[in-house]
């Protein structure tokens, strides 16, 4: 259990993205494979990524899940701002509805 007499040193805020992105049926798949292939590898070289997951939660409708967790903002800024993510969205955007969010985590209760 937490304790409210924590300070703030003690709490770490993680940024946690999180929701589904909807891509045209017959495009999920080509979708898939380049959020996988130009995401994975940016985010394992980024320190501040803890996770990163794109998988098809119904082909049939288009749907991906996407699940990621970064320990800053300034780390999910980094990976955003790299050429590849960003040819990816700019590419992807117009052809898919995003239902992503932003939330921030604070991990006060943190379990090893």
């Amino acid at each position: 259990m937490s304790s409210p007499n924590k300070t703030q040193d003690d709490a770490r805020t993680t940024v946690i993205i999180a929701g589904r992105v909807h891509v045209p049926a017959e495009d999920v798949e080509t979708f898939i494979a380049e959020a996988r292939a130009t995401s994975y590898p940016l985010a394992a070289a980024n320190p501040g990524n803890v996770m990163i997951s794109f998988c098809v939660e119904d082909a049939a409708t288009g749907t991906v899940t996407v699940l990621e967790q970064w320990a800053s903002q300034e780390a999910l800024d980094r990976h955003v701002a790299t050429p590849e993510i960003t040819a990816l969205l700019t590419k992807w955007g117009p052809r898919i509805r995003n239902e992503v969010r932003r939330f921030d985590a604070d991990e006060t209760n943190a379990r090893a």
